[in-house]
């Protein structure tokens, strides 16, 4: 279920959105309202909305300011924008920002229920990607020593400093043979496998839902959530902000 956050300085706009559309029948339940940016970052920060409806032109803070600072909060909330401003300049920065819809005010009957159902269905479509599995190791026995570095590995996978030099020498090998024996037993190369580890153990911290992205990011050993991101999508298809959501 979506969990919504409107937020506009309309009060009667406000809340003929918040009281006058059935979200239970859109899968939503409202978590929270704001009267202005500034409000807005406080009650996404106490609330975690999965979708904020927001105006553009606001009192303090507008919404644009206000959803590129939660984007560096490491928020991840979808975004439908509402303004009276049809503007190119303000579509691109909506998008650029993540918003999934821009809806001109007035606007009509169905228009905000649509661009939910729209976003519903995206999610559906997420979800069905969202199960991803990783590529599993080759199949059969190891031996002591790569038996040995799966464990320390999986052990120690947060450490951002780890290496296989540090693998190697906890196992007093030499980082050569340890390489060799690695990949000839399981089709990894020890980097490979130490990602996936990472990778495996972020995706359990995404679907539980509890941190953002970038303390994700810092709790698998990765300092870049630049970084992070882009190789969670080239391993699972989704960014890490999309998996979240489908899951969440």
């Amino acid at each position: 279920m979506l969990r919504v956050l409107v937020v506009e300085d309309e009060e009667m706009i406000r809340k003929g959105i918040v009281l006058a559309t059935d979200w239970q029948s859109l899968g939503c339940v409202v978590v929270g309202e704001a009267a202005n940016g500034e409000e807005g970052i406080e009650k996404a920060e106490a609330c975690r909305p999965s979708l904020i409806i927001t105006d553009l032109k606001m009192p303090k803070m507008d919404g644009l300011e206000m959803i590129a600072k939660l984007r560096e909060r490491g928020c991840g909330a979808y975004v439908i924008i509402l303004t009276a401003y049809d503007s190119f300049t303000y579509a691109q920065t909506a998008i650029r920002l993540g918003a999934v819809d821009f809806l001109l005010k007035p606007f009509h009957d169905g228009d905000l229920e649509n661009a939910v159902l729209a976003l519903q269905k995206k999610i559906e479509g997420q979800k069905k990607s969202a199960d991803v599995q990783l590529p599993e190791l080759r199949s059969g026995a190891k031996s002591r020593y790569v038996q040995e570095a799966m464990d320390y590995i999986g052990k120690n996978c947060a450490d951002a400093g780890l290496s296989i030099g540090q693998v190697a020498a906890g196992l007093g090998l030499s980082e050569g043979h340890l390489s060799h024996l690695f990949k000839k037993e399981t089709g990894l190369t020890v980097g490979s496998y130490l990602t996936r580890c990472r990778m495996q153990r972020a995706m359990g911290l995404l679907k539980e839902g509890k941190l953002r992205v970038y303390e994700v990011a810092e709790a698998v050993g990765y300092k870049d959530i630049t970084y992070f991101s882009g190789t969670f999508k080239k391993l699972t298809g989704m960014s890490p902000t999309e998996y979240q959501n489908a899951n969440f």
